[in-house]
């Protein structure tokens, strides 16, 4: 059955030069996939995040994609230092743009493309 099978994160992009910037050289992800329609970089334990081109983008503001990290506070200090912005979400009580969601720690960013993304360190 499908839990044993790896799956992929597809986001939208109206521009994959700016999204293979972001993804390529902000994040570090290497491009594994590449051609005019889609882009698919690399991610932890064989999994992959795929950038669809689109006329129109995401209108939506839910988060798309979550990475599970062990020192949350880590990668937010590189990924800030990558020049990556840190949602500060007062409703969370973020600190440090790190809220305390119960079960886990949590940060969120937004690709130039306005997909929700996110780290989670589990408690």
């Amino acid at each position: 059955m499908l839990a044993n099978h790896p799956v992929d994160v597809m986001l939208l992009a109206t521009d994959l030069g700016v999204a293979r910037s972001f993804y390529g050289d902000t994040l570090g992800l290497p491009v594994l996939l590449e051609d005019e329609q889609f882009l698919t970089f690399g991610c932890g334990g064989g999994s992959r995040l795929v950038v669809t081109k689109s006329t129109t983008g995401t209108t939506d503001q839910a988060t798309k994609a979550c990475w599970r990290v062990d020192d949350i506070a880590t990668e937010v200090a590189q990924l800030r230092a990558r020049g990556v912005e840190i949602e500060d979400l007062p409703d969370l009580n973020t600190v440090g743009g790190i809220a305390d969601i119960g079960f886990a720690l949590a940060a969120w960013f937004t690709d130039p493309h306005h997909n929700s993304l996110s780290l989670l360190q589990l408690k």
